[in-house]
C-alpha cells in the first residue's frame, strides 16, 4: 500500500516512533467502564494497530480524510462500517454508541480546542481520553489555579474529570516534525454528574472571569452581576486564575442568589 501525504490543512503530523504509539495506548486505564473505543485521526494505524491487539473493547476509527480512510480500508478490512469517514466534530455520538465509551488519539492541533468541547458537550458517554495535543494546550489542560497557563480550558475540563499530564513528545517522532512539542493527557470522568450550582450560569461565571483575566472578579463579573449586588466576599477581590472549580461554584451560587 502507498503511503498517506500528511495534509497541512487538517494539521496532520503523522507518529512513526511505535514504542510511543504503544504507551499511548497502554494509558487507556478505565476499560471496565466501557467496551468500545474511538480513535480520531488514526493516519496510517500506527495507534489502530495496538488498539486492536487489545481484547477488552471494540475499536472504532474515524478520520476526514478520504486517504486515510481507504489506506485504512484495505489495512484492516475486518473493521467494516467501524471505520468511519466523517468529522470527529460533525459526529452523533449516539447514532454509533449506545453506552459510554473511550477516546484516544493524536488530535490535529488546528482543532484541539473545539475536540475538548466537543468531549465536554459528551461528558456523560466520554468516560476516559487519552490524546495528544500540543505541550501548551496539555499543560493548560491539566494545570492548577495560581498559574498564567489555568484558564477556561482547564477549569470547565477539571470540572467533570481528572485531568493527567503523562509525558512530553518530541518533534522528530512525526512526519513531517510539528514545530512544537506535543504531550500526551488523560482525562478521566469524575463522580460529578451535575455541579452543585446553575451550570449554564457557571459558564457564563468562568467565561467572564477570563475574558477579563486581567481585572479582579468584582470588575470581570460586572455584566453577569451589578457591583452594588456583589457583597463582600473575598474571592470577588481575586483575579480569575486564583479560583478552583469549588470556588468557581460558590461563587456562581451566590451570583444566583444575589442578582
Amino acid at each position: 500500500m502507498s503511503l498517506v501525504k500528511a495534509k497541512k490543512h487538517l494539521g496532520q503530523h503523522f507518529l512513526t516512533d511505535k514504542n510511543i504509539a504503544e504507551k499511548i495506548v497502554n494509558s487507556l486505564r478505565a476499560a471496565a467502564e466501557y467496551k468500545q473505543v474511538l480513535e480520531v485521526g488514526p493516519g496510517m494505524g500506527i495507534l489502530s494497530d495496538y488498539l486492536l491487539q487489545q481484547q477488552q473493547y471494540e475499536t472504532y476509527l474515524i478520520d476526514v480524510d478520504v486517504e486515510s480512510f481507504q489506506y485504512l480500508q484495505k489495512k484492516y478490512p475486518q473493521l467494516g462500517d467501524k471505520l468511519i469517514n466523517g468529522d470527529f466534530l460533525a459526529l452523533n455520538f449516539a447514532d454509533v454508541f449506545n453506552g459510554p465509551f473511550g477516546i484516544i488519539g493524536n488530535f490535529p492541533y488546528n482543532i484541539s480546542s473545539q475536540i475538548l468541547f466537543k468531549i465536554l458537550d459528551n461528558r456523560d458517554q466520554v468516560v476516559e481520553v487519552v490524546g495528544m495535543f500540543q505541550k501548551e494546550v496539555a499543560q493548560r489542560c491539566a494545570e492548577k489555579p495560581g498559574s498564567k497557563e489555568y484558564g477556561i480550558l482547564s477549569v470547565f475540563l477539571q470540572a467533570y474529570y481528572e485531568v493527567e499530564y503523562l509525558f512530553t513528545v518530541k518533534a522528530g517522532v512525526f512526519n513531517p516534525p510539528p514545530k512544537v512539542l506535543s504531550a500526551v493527557i488523560r482525562l478521566t470522568r469524575n463522580k460529578v454528574k451535575q455541579l452543585d450550582c446553575d451550570e449554564k450560569l457557571f459558564w457564563q461565571v468562568v467565561k467572564a472571569g477570563f475574558n477579563q483575566r486581567r481585572k479582579t472578579l468584582r470588575n470581570a463579573l460586572s455584566s453577569l452581576i451589578n457591583k452594588d449586588n456583589m457583597g463582600d466576599d473575598p474571592m470577588l477581590d481575586l483575579r480569575a486564575e486564583r479560583l478552583s472549580v469549588a470556588d468557581f461554584v460558590h461563587l456562581t451560587n451566590m451570583i444566583s442568589e444575589n442578582r
